[in-house]
């Protein structure tokens, strides 16, 4: 395996090359229909040779085409089954594993990075990474005081790779946004974009994820492996086992699933109100479910890669508890008054509060019961419902905005559903928002 491709000209052309092959891919396709093969047959062979080729291009450039990817992965939920179904093992492959950089290139940055001795740091340094990621590997050691630790390890030429993928890749919006009907992809890449210089640096990495390690320290649910070590492009943490969500995602039990559910949704709202800080980053590969000897109750989450945060001094913000609130209790116009202030509504637009509650109540169903079950069913629906031009939820949402500082946390709200969909967890949401949401305990109903 070659080092990580840097230079702008061979990224972009492997990224350019992406439509061209779909556009082959599709002639071809009519050849074989003219041949007399069926359409739907030939119809499945295109899309999966399409993943294929989709993930395995962003997996192998790693920077901001990987994250890119995972970002798009956890909302497959939202896709149409015949879209999503092609697409699922690529995506799965995408969330928590990317071809390795080579050994050398590994023992040059941490020597460039711990010093020319580096070794004596450590009593054992496993060269086979454990885990790749979009602009990082970890490989598993053994500190010098005998702990077992996660070594994360920056691809050198990350920040460049990043800024060039996701300016090409939004160069493409227009080509990709068929991959994944119902997404609206440029935004998504802009954000991505604004978070690219806190995400390279370790050093804000690594005191978000101590905040949170010595916040959890004692918790019975949650557990953040603490930081040993932090120099430059090299992060060491304690090691953290467990079975990752994409494995539980793939093949995990009903107790499984509905507890790593439970306690996302628990991490979601918990870790702002505990920490003054958001996890931004809620792809599969991020979590572990810790099980233990005892019941299901008695099983942990495990939380890792802390690169982007949402700094929130004072939690989520109250407003968000308010509205739903209000949302719950029928009451249109409070919810309408709310999201006006908020910039939900700009000042230039008049909505109906009553069409805007109508928009609102689907979405917000699993707020409501005593304990909702998440499925990629219920994802499609609310996603076919706002992307239909037919259905009046599409001209509403048009009409809606999102402000900049909501912005990040409608993303990981969006992509935490997400997973909860994957899941298929059943949670008690509603628990959860009452303990951790300001503004929503308030005359909860």
């Amino acid at each position: 395996m070659s080092d990580m491709p840097r230079k702008a000209v061979s990224r972009t052309a492997r990224l350019a090359a992406l439509p061209l092959s779909f556009a082959g891919r599709a002639t071809l396709g009519l050849g074989k229909r003219l041949g007399g093969r069926p359409a739907d047959v030939v119809a499945a062979e295109l899309q999966q040779q399409t993943a294929e080729q989709l993930f395995s291009t962003l997996g192998r450039l790693k920077g901001g085409a990987m994250k890119f990817g995972q970002a798009m992965s956890v909302f497959e939920s939202a896709l149409p089954e015949d879209v999503a179904g092609p697409y699922r093992a690529a995506l799965t492959k995408l969330q928590d594993s990317a071809p390795a950089m080579p050994t050398r290139t590994v023992h040059t940055v941490l020597a460039e990075h711990l010093g020319a001795d580096w070794r004596s740091l450590f009593r054992e340094f496993d060269d086979t990474p454990a885990a790749a990621a979009s602009i990082g590997q970890v490989h598993r050691a053994v500190w010098h005081d005998g702990r077992v630790v996660a070594v994360k390890i920056q691809y050198p030429g990350a920040g460049d790779a990043l800024l060039t993928d996701l300016a090409q890749l939004a160069r493409l919006a227009k080509v990709l946004g068929p991959l994944i009907p119902g997404m609206d992809i440029k935004p998504l890449i802009a954000e991505l974009r604004e978070r690219v210089t806190e995400e390279l640096d370790y050093e804000l990495e690594a005191e978000a994820q101590q905040v949170h390690a010595e916040e959890f320290a004692d918790d019975p649910d949650i557990t953040v492996p603490g930081v040993v070590s932090q120099a430059g492009h090299v992060l060491v943490t304690e090691w953290m086992e467990g079975t990752p969500l994409s494995r539980i995602i793939s093949s995990g039990t009903r107790e499984e699933r509905d507890r790593a559910g439970q306690l996302l949704s628990r991490f979601l709202f918990a870790g702002p109100a505990r920490t003054g800080l958001l996890h931004a980053d809620p792809h599969p590969g991020n979590f572990r479910l810790l099980r233990t000897s005892g019941p299901s109750d008695t099983w942990k989450l495990g939380v890792l890669d802390f690169g982007t945060v949402d700094r929130l001094p004072g939690g989520l913000p109250t407003p968000i508890g308010d509205s739903l609130r209000l949302a719950l209790a029928g009451d249109a116009g409070a919810v309408y008054r709310m999201l006006r202030q908020e910039g939900f509504v700009r000042p230039t637009i008049t909505l109906d509060p009553d069409a805007v509650l109508a928009y609102l109540r689907p979405i917000i169903e699993p707020t409501r019961a005593e304990e909702f079950t998440f499925s990629r069913e219920w994802m499609r629906a609310q996603a076919a419902r706002i992307a239909d031009p037919r259905s009046p939820a599409y001209d509403l949402g048009k009409q809606l905005n999102l402000p900049p500082s909501y912005l990040l946390i409608h993303r990981v709200t969006l992509s935490t559903i997400g997973v909860l969909c994957q899941l298929g967890a059943t949670v008690r949401l509603h628990d959860e928002l009452t303990e951790w949401l300001p503004g929503f305990a308030a005359d909860a109903g």
